[in-house]
């Protein structure tokens, strides 16, 4: 470098130091200037380019320990990135620097490409503002604002996946962007991939005796189900900070484990904490913390952890026992008879189910919403405020109804004794003993189920535990819309042969794997089933209905093992409908379909109890009409 400086100290024009000094003329000093340049421009191109060179690797070995050292976790945030406004170095794909995003979420691809967006409890959003998903191409689609999850406080979204982005790989999950912001940058590599429905950990609930856990993907087959000695639970987020218990059940989609050391499981996560005081001050808060644990399910020869979204929670205790109470005794349930269904987009039919079967003796009304989009909720609020006891728990898994009823096993047995397990379209009615009352009662349910007494079934000890009904599927009655007078009302021409039952279950006689078929569950031992006569106990099943409403059944079937409507497959199963092909088409006739005996009885019993008459042509007014 000095040999240069020299040669530039050479070659440069001299000053002048006197009046007697020849001044170099303009073409002399220009030459001079050239050969300078000449040879110096190489040697300070190389310097700075080294001085480059050693910035930009102190910066890329900073900016990827940052990276390395940040705790990534696709439970409470998009990616992971560190962002200046004022320096955006243009990095390799390899440590390509992402934008930190203010909304932590969690993303799972749905069937029919529509993405579910999980938010962390912890992370503000605002449904007064406009958020769109932006995914890795830069395309972008709009934000539905959905509900929050019961069981574990975290608000939904969902958006439909671009065309564009289809058939990309991988699938990164979108990032959760405000309208507004411009300066989003897409995810990419480095970015969580999207999870996918059909391999998943969906949700938990905690008995005080275990953990049931509900997962996708891993018992495909009805009735064939893997071992429990196949599985682990696993508590906590990694192997370094985690539990594992034993599964103790696997059938269907429900999974069945012992709960953790809790101990164990909060020193993974307070490891810090050392002084005893500071641990009773703390121990409330601990036993909420608790639920911030993932809990998933572990394929022990595969060593695999499936994908989870579910929290463990801490089980609640029982009551403290009063004196005349013995550690072998319980508290009776809240109310003898609920009713619980799975609904999706039934806010125009429920007050009349409600209110029906509330007169007949239902106390109470159970509904997994499976993200319904009608109006649902001022319609539950309204019956509410008439007295009506209704809860409706958010589900918004698809296809997952036995799961969802295996889930109100459990979660009602605190509530009710007998459950009845039927769909919103459908009415318990007893022809022989119910036709000629002139009101309801509210022993009419009751007197369905069996006394305290039939203890005893052909000199075995066995009692009843469920007792099934069969079902008359009505048609659409020459009806082209929904009547407004109700289903009882409207549709009054059914087949002539009985398809399928449903069942009402003591919540007590449920087998330990909480096994069911829909509307029938698998019994303990010392329990059996009990088959009404058509004439004993009935379920109207109003299910072709005016071809508006029955279209609605494609957008989605709530049940895991049904056949789906719009494949191609298996044509003469008895869940598809006769006539009717894969796609959501009228089929010619339709409103003449299924008409093989008229049959009036409920229409009329209903009038009696419900109608008042109108001035228009000798009609009814009902009682659930508003």
């Amino acid at each position: 470098m000095s040999h240069h400086i020299k040669q530039l100290q050479v070659l440069s024009p001299p000053t002048p130091s006197s009046s007697s000094s020849r001044p170099p003329s303009f073409l002399s000093l220009s030459l001079c200037l050239q050969e300078a340049m000449r040879r110096t421009v190489p040697a300070l191109l190389f310097f700075a380019s080294l001085l480059l060179f050693a910035f930009f690797s102190l910066h890329l070995s900073r900016t990827t320990q940052l990276i390395h050292h940040f705790p990534i976790s696709i439970d409470n945030i998009n990616y992971a990135i560190f962002h200046d406004d004022n320096h955006h170095p243009q990095l390799p794909d390899t440590h390509r620097a992402l934008h930190v995003s203010s909304i932590s979420t969690v993303s799972i691809l749905f069937p029919a490409w529509e993405l579910l967006l999980l938010v962390s409890p912890d992370t503000p959003i605002s449904a007064d503002d406009t958020y769109v998903c932006l995914f890795q191409n830069n395309d972008t689609s709009p934000v539905r604002f959905s509900k929050t999850l019961p069981f574990s406080n975290r608000t939904t979204l969902t958006c439909p996946m671009p065309k564009g982005v289809k058939h990309l790989r991988p699938l990164y999950q979108p990032v959760l962007a405000r309208s507004s912001e411009k300066d989003q940058r897409a995810p990419g590599p480095g970015s969580p991939e999207l999870i996918r429905w059909n391999f998943l950990v969906y949700e938990s609930f905690s008995t005080e005796n275990d953990v049931v856990v509900f997962v996708k993907g891993l018992n495909h087959r009805q009735g064939v189900n893997r071992p429990p000695s196949d599985f682990r639970c696993v508590f906590g987020d990694s192997d370094k900070n985690s539990v594992k218990t034993a599964v103790t059940s696997s059938t269907q989609e429900v999974f069945r484990c012992q709960h953790p050391n809790l101990t164990e499981l909060e020193d993974t996560f307070y490891y810090n904490e050392q002084q005893q005081q500071q641990q009773r001050q703390q121990q409330e808060r601990r036993r909420q913390d608790v639920t911030k644990f993932k809990i998933s399910l572990e394929i022990v020869d595969g060593d695999v952890v499936v994908p989870s979204v579910a929290h463990y929670t801490r089980p609640k205790l029982r009551t403290r026992l009063t004196t005349t109470q013995t550690t072998s005794s319980k508290p009776d349930p809240d109310h003898d008879v609920c009713a619980c269904t799975m609904v999706y987009n039934v806010a125009k039919f429920l007050r009349e189910w409600v209110i029906y079967h509330s007169k007949i003796g239902v106390d109470y009304f159970i509904l997994y919403d499976n993200d319904s989009d009608d109006n649902l909720e001022s319609v539950v609020l309204g019956l509410q405020q008439e007295g009506y006891n209704i809860t409706t728990l958010f589900w918004v898994w698809p296809k997952t109804q036995e799961a969802g009823f295996s889930h109100s096993a459990i979660y009602a047995k605190h509530l009710c004794k007998w459950v009845l397990y039927i769909d919103v379209d459908e009415f318990v009615f007893a022809p022989y003993s119910w036709a000629h009352s002139a009101q309801p009662s509210k022993h009419m349910i009751k007197s369905l189920l069996p006394k305290h007494s039939n203890r005893k079934n052909n000199n075995k000890n066995v009692a009843v535990g469920q007792v099934s009904m069969k079902c008359n599927d009505f048609g659409p009655s020459n009806r082209k819309t929904h009547p407004a007078e109700g289903v009882t009302q409207g549709y009054t021409c059914r087949r002539r042969f009985e398809q399928r039952h449903k069942s009402m279950v003591l919540l007590d006689a449920v087998d330990y794997s909480l096994l069911n078929m829909i509307h029938h569950f698998e019994m303990k031992k010392g329990y059996r089933s009990r088959k009404l006569s058509m004439e004993e106990g009935v379920v109207n099943h109003y299910k072709y209905q005016a071809w508006p409403e029955f279209r609605t059944k494609f957008r989605r079937r709530v049940s895991a093992y049904v056949v789906d409507w719009t494949q191609a497959l298996n044509p003469k199963s008895k869940d598809r409908t006769p006539g009717l092909g894969f796609e959501p088409v009228e089929p010619k006739g339709w409103a003449d379909m299924f008409c093989e005996v008229r049959d009036e009885r409920l229409k009329m019993l209903t009038q009696r109890w419900f109608g008042s008459p109108t001035s228009n042509n000798g009609g009814y007014r009902m009682l659930w009409q508003t």
